[in-house]
């Protein structure tokens, strides 16, 4: 099965025509986060949203934990899919997809021990995927992604073995290292966003790189 390849922290138009140009399966798209690279503010979320061509998928990475907040932040941009980047505090997942039935759901994991399988097992039962990241959510200032770390690919292994919906690599990963890590976990999908980045923009180099590492 071809590796979907999803990339986030884009900040403009420009940037989304520019991932899709090499092949981009979805968009990440960064809502207000307590810290990381890539956040926009929602207008400009809504106005990339409406350029994107289908079938590219585009992703709102929101930090909101209450049902009810994430179902007001969607309304607010329309994307394809939502990114829960914390766990729930409030409200459940079952709420949203009542209030936005068309919405695919998925849930990050940032993998921090092995406690993280039994928290995919749990959200894997009420999401469309999965997606597991290098954040911590313990810190004062969460950290939500971005980070640019690898985690330990060997739990991310187990996870995917142990859900039955699509699962998405992140943390740390560029053209150097992209064909062990799909060699090791086997996901859906792959996430990144510093790896492709010069300086802050996305990189055309980097991202022609990035795919042929994958697609090699």
């Amino acid at each position: 099965m071809r590796t979907r390849i999803k990339i986030c922290c884009i900040s403009s138009i420009a940037e989304a025509n520019l991932a899709i140009k090499y092949g981009a399966d979805a968009l990440g798209l960064v809502g207000n986060m307590p810290s990381g690279p890539g956040i926009i503010d929602d207008k400009l979320i809504d106005q990339i949203t409406q350029k994107v061509p289908p079938p590219i998928a585009t992703f709102l990475l929101t930090s909101e934990t209450d049902a009810q907040a994430i179902i007001q932040h969607y309304k607010k941009v329309q994307t394809s899919t939502i990114q829960i980047v914390d766990a729930l505090s409030s409200g459940s997942y079952e709420q949203i997809k009542a209030a936005l039935p068309s919405v695919k759901l998925v849930q990050v994991i940032h993998v921090l021990d092995e406690k993280s399988i039994e928290k995919a097992i749990e959200a894997a039962q009420h999401v469309d995927a999965i997606l597991l990241d290098s954040g911590n959510p313990n810190l004062k200032i969460k950290t939500l992604g971005g980070t640019g770390k690898i985690h330990n690919w060997n739990i991310s292994r187990q996870i995917r073995e142990a859900i039955d919906i699509p699962l998405f690599l992140a943390g740390g990963l560029n053209a150097g290292n992209v064909k062990t890590a799909i060699e090791t976990v086997q996901p859906f999908g792959v996430d990144l966003c510093s790896a492709v980045r010069t300086n802050g923009d996305l990189d055309e180099q980097k991202l022609k790189a990035f795919f042929a590492a994958v697609y090699s």
